[in-house]
């Protein structure tokens, strides 16, 4: 065939055909060639191909890239083209040489899945597992597996296919399932699924766990039970419900269904039925429980419809016949069917029309699901009271039902693994007789009931006590009392020998020291006994030590309404060495009422003994009302004076949130029996008794008051300055708004003036530089110097303004130092002054109570309100350990003060508190 001109090499190819014809065995020559010339059309780059695998016949470079750009010349051509079949030639030909390169292998494979030609494919993918080695087989089973699943292929030959990988790879045997039930091959997925669930070392691929694979088996199994056999689904799902607990009513469902599929309703009742007896889960049962009502609601319809199908059958057939009907049995070819027909027609149990009794099944079921639920809950805890208290309400108006559930209850309760009190079902269980007026039977039960050992006393004591109190109802008094006396009766020495050797003691031998029998007792004995009889049970209980203060109020009260007295007195002296502080309070409170509403005055020194021996013992927090009531008694029977002694005594004994409340009534009680003027000295103790501040004062200002009322303006002036250290400006405005009031009604300019000074004082004391400080500046034995304290505020922040106010607090002077500002005093802290470069002041305090004052008014006082403000200087316990350092500077630092001073009044304007601070080192 000749070769067009085309094809044939340009004269811009001779240099590299002159190259490959020199050393036509040379792949870099080749391949130049070929890149070079990559834009020829494909035609003539296929005789440079071709030419190149003619010297070249086992270069896999050449013949990879020569059969890639065959797939993009029939990449978009149909697969019937003539230009496949040389592709596929054209791959023959490359694995004669490359029958070792799995990437020829699976190109040439992907072109023939792509083409359909299933049979070439199939024996091409053959080839190639025969060719490669076997750790290279994983690369073409991939391929090949997706072919198989193709639509199209055989059944048989992806079977066949899937059955020699899993050979080569057990592992991907859950592909093998999944391809299975894909292909609705039922039989084999159940029974591949099933060896791996017993194969004890596989392991899931695909993550899933063995529960999940059991599901999935149950599911096939139920679903497809009529095409599933030779494997035996009961024991199958039988053996997953006793493996996997928490899909159990799942798995019983699934059973059930089985059998529905395979025609056995009956069978599937049953599996109902016992799966609604065995599951332990309320979630469980209510799968069983619907599933099963679901399956009773379809029987029941289906029935139904067959019933309205056969009735216009019958009606559609003629009338029968008057022909004597023959005997079936002589009929040799009669069928079957008709034979049941005619022999068993009539037979109940032959009967199609079972609607009623299928429907009276689904309401015996409907019915039955509350008990059913109860059930559940009962095998969750066998010992739960509360369930069986509610499984016998299910069977109200059913005395018989409610008697065997009390049984089985009072027979399966363990008293000591008992959730609830087990001791109510054997009341319960009695009072059930009682209900219906067997009182032998309830007696009985009780009888069994005080022999039951209970987990504690109290659960045993209630049985008795209900026991005797339904004798009580049946106007059984003495029976009642005869009970009583059975239950705190003390066990015997040879009993007691019996139970130590055995080990193991009961409760019945506690009974007799349990509090609430011989509460019970003695309130019978009271209501049913003599006065002999219940003291002596009151002995009883006082000498077993388990007395309350209640009985012991309750044996004084019984005494004192038979006129003992004494007896009732000397109870109460037990009750007092008996108990401790918080128990004895209610004691001591009714026997001191009763010792005073009884005696009065006539034994007051026994009186005045018994409280002050209550108040001995009595703790801090509860002495008060005993004070008050001895204060009363002397008030009222004794002397004022010894009362007053009281009301100090308490005042000094009580908690400090109580002492305010106790030094009114004393002040109270003193200005009505002995005036006014006596309530002085009780407000002065009052104020120096260690209050709490807001306590101090809150007595300060009633203090003011009185002074007030009685004209002293100048007492109360001066009390009002006192407590005024205690109240800060901002958070306690009514203080400073009643001296206010005072001084507009009761001062002049002068106080008004100073009751402001001494206001800003107090702001500036309680003012942030002093919050500010660190903990430790604050310690009262902390000694600073000025340098320190100084070099702490500025690193904490503080501006310079503050920390200059605070050093001239820190840093005194002479009187006799003259400073820029003539007013100013020694000692003073002004609130809200700044000085300014010119030399004025600028008044900065926002007080809604300043007043304009002229300036001769200071300059013609000077000389007073120096004196005045320097006795009233800020308390030095707002400084701490700052205030004591400037008394030990006080005499050392005068002069370097005094040059200081002067600086600083001829410089130009205010000096920072560094810049004061290096004038003094150099000084």
């Amino acid at each position: 065939m000749s070769i067009s001109q085309d094809l044939y090499p340009s004269q811009e190819d001779l240099l590299y055909e002159e190259e490959v014809l020199r050393n036509p065995f040379s792949l870099k020559l080749w391949w130049r060639y070929l890149v070079a010339r990559s834009e020829y059309p494909f035609k003539k780059r296929v005789l440079i191909y071709e030419r190149a695998l003619k010297a070249l016949p086992g270069s896999y470079k050449i013949w990879y890239a020569y059969l890639r750009e065959r797939l993009e010349v029939v990449r978009n051509l149909p697969i019937t083209h003539p230009k496949y079949q040389t592709l596929n030639n054209t791959f023959e030909r490359a694995l004669v040489t490359m029958h070792k390169m799995p990437r020829i292998w699976i190109m040439y494979l992907q072109t023939l899945t792509d083409q359909k030609l299933l049979t070439r494919t199939r024996r091409t993918f053959d080839r190639a597992l025969c060719a490669l080695p076997v750790t290279q087989h994983d690369r073409i089973w991939d391929p090949y597996l997706v072919f198989v699943s193709q639509k199209g292929v055989p059944i048989e030959t992806s079977l066949r296919v899937y059955r020699r990988y899993l050979l080569y790879d057990p592992q991907h045997i859950e592909d093998f399932i999944e391809f299975l039930i894909n292909s609705n091959l039922w039989q084999e997925a159940a029974e591949r699924l099933a060896g791996v669930l017993n194969d004890d070392k596989f392991f899931s691929i695909k993550g899933k766990t063995k529960h999940r694979l059991w599901l999935e088996l149950c599911d096939l199994l139920t679903r497809h039970a009529t095409e599933v056999s030779g494997l035996n689904v009961d024991a199958i799902i039988r053996g997953g419900i006793r493996k996997f607990t928490d899909e159990v009513g799942r798995l019983w469902t699934s059973l059930a269904d089985y059998y529905i599929r395979r025609n056995l309703p009956e069978k599937a009742r049953d599996i109902f039925e016992e799966g609604m007896t065995t599951v332990v889960t309320v979630r469980d049962f209510s799968v069983i429980f619907d599933a099963y009502s679901q399956f009773e609601e379809s029987m029941l319809a289906l029935k139904m419809e067959n019933l309205d199908i056969s009735d216009e059958e019958e009606n559609v057939e003629g009338e029968p016949t008057d022909e004597q009907d023959e005997d079936v049995r002589l009929d040799i070819n009669i069928s079957l069917s008709k034979f049941e027909k005619k022999i068993l027609n009539g037979f109940w149990l032959h009967d199609d029309n079972d609607v009623d009794l299928r429907l009276a099944r689904l309401e015996h079921l409907m019915d039955r699901r509350p008990e059913l639920a109860n059930s559940v809950l009962l095998r969750q805890n066998p010992h739960n009271v509360e369930q069986w208290h509610r499984r016998v309400k299910l069977f109200e108006g059913n005395p018989t039902r409610q008697i065997l559930t009390y049984t089985e209850a009072v027979r399966t309760v363990d008293p000591m693994k008992a959730v609830g009190k087990p001791h109510t079902l054997w009341v319960a269980f009695a009072k059930l007789y009682e209900s219906h007026n067997d009182i032998a039977n309830a007696r009985v039960i009780f009888d069994k009931a005080v022999q039951v050992n209970y987990k504690t006393v109290d659960n045993l004591a209630s049985v008795w006590c209900e026991w005797a109190e339904m004798e009580l109802r049946h106007k059984n008094f003495k029976g009642a009392l005869e009970l009583m006396r059975r239950a705190t009766a003390v066990p015997s020495v040879e009993v007691k020998r019996r139970v130590a050797a055995d080990g193991n003691e009961p409760v019945q031998m506690k009974l007799h020291k349990s509090l609430r029998i011989w509460a019970f007792y003695v309130d019978l004995e009271e209501s049913l006994g003599t006065l002999e009889s219940t003291r002596e049970v009151y002995e009883r209980i006082l000498d077993l030590r388990i007395a309350t203060p209640q009985i012991i109020i309750n044996y004084s009260l019984l005494l004192e309404e038979n006129k003992y007295f004494e007896d009732a007195f000397k109870v109460y002296e037990r009750g007092v060495k008996i108990f401790k502080y918080p128990h004895v309070k209610d004691i001591w409170v009714t026997y001191l009422s009763k010792f005073v509403k009884r005696y009065g005055k006539t034994k007051l020194e026994r009186a005045r003994e018994l409280f002050e021996h209550a108040i001995e013992q009595t703790p801090a927090e509860s002495v008060k009302p005993l004070y008050l009531q001895y204060a009363k008694l002397e008030e009222d029977y004794g002397l004022a004076k010894r009362a007053m002694k009281v009301y100090d005594q308490a005042a000094k004994s009580v908690l400090d949130h109580e002492k305010l409340s106790m030094y009114e009534v004393y002040i109270a009680r003193a200005a009505e029996i002995f005036g006014v003027p006596k309530t002085r000295e009780i407000y002065e103790q009052a104020i120096e008794s260690g209050l709490p501040d807001k306590d101090v004062k809150t007595m300060c200002m009633k203090y003011a008051e009185l002074e007030k009322s009685l004209g002293e303006i100048d007492r109360a002036r001066s009390i009002y300055t006192f407590a005024s250290q205690f109240a800060d400006p901002r958070s306690d405005p009514d203080f400073w708004n009643k001296w206010h009031e005072f001084e507009v009604q009761h001062g002049n300019e002068d106080t008004f003036r100073e009751m402001l000074r001494i206001k800003r004082s107090v702001s500036a004391s309680y003012s942030q530089t002093h919050f500010i400080l660190p903990e430790y500046l604050m310690q009262k034995d902390q000694k600073l110097s000025l340098e320190e304290t100084v070099d702490t505020l500025k690193r904490a922040g503080v501006p310079e303004d503050e920390m200059a106010a605070l050093e001239r607090q820190l840093a005194p002077s002479s009187n006799n130092s003259t400073t820029k500002d003539g007013n100013r005093k020694v000692g003073f802290v002004s609130a809200g002054v700044e000085s300014q470069p010119d030399g004025v002041r600028k008044v900065t305090a926002n007080n809604s109570e300043d007043i304009e004052l002229p300036e001769e008014s200071d300059n013609s006082e000077e000389d007073d309100e120096r004196v005045e403000i320097a006795q009233k200087d800020v308390p030095a316990a707002v400084f701490g350990g700052l205030a004591r350092k400037r008394e030990e500077m006080d005499r050392e630092e005068a002069e370097e003060d005094g040059v200081a001073v002067k600086d600083n009044k001829e410089g130009d304007g205010p000096l920072g508190a560094l810049e004061r601070i290096k004038r003094q080192r150099k000084g």
